[in-house]
């Protein structure tokens, strides 16, 4: 059973795009605990778009979009054994080109 989650709000539910493994310069292979979190994301799910004064707001990013995150921004939630992102837009640095 898929499990789905909309976005309240100004708030965005991205992945994070996962880089290949990564090796240090000697050649060793570094595990996922050593690397730190991508700030590359795709874009699943946009709120409704209403600010806290309930004035709707244009999104700039869409679904599907490339994105640059803050690195520390959001709250992370599983769907379907998925780790996703929920943030604010402000949140989101840049989409990528």
């Amino acid at each position: 059973m898929a499990t789905t989650i909309t976005p309240l709000g100004t708030r965005v539910l991205v992945k994070r795009i996962e880089e290949e493994e990564q090796k240090s310069e000697g050649g060793i292979f570094l595990p996922d605990t050593a690397k730190e979190k991508p700030q590359e994301a795709e874009v699943l799910a946009l709120g409704n778009g209403k600010n806290d004064d309930g004035e709707v707001v244009e999104f700039s990013v869409k679904v599907g979009d490339k994105v640059l995150i803050s690195k520390y921004g959001g709250t992370e939630v599983k769907i379907d054994g998925d780790e996703c992102l929920i943030l604010n837009e402000s949140d989101i640095l840049g989409i990528l080109g």
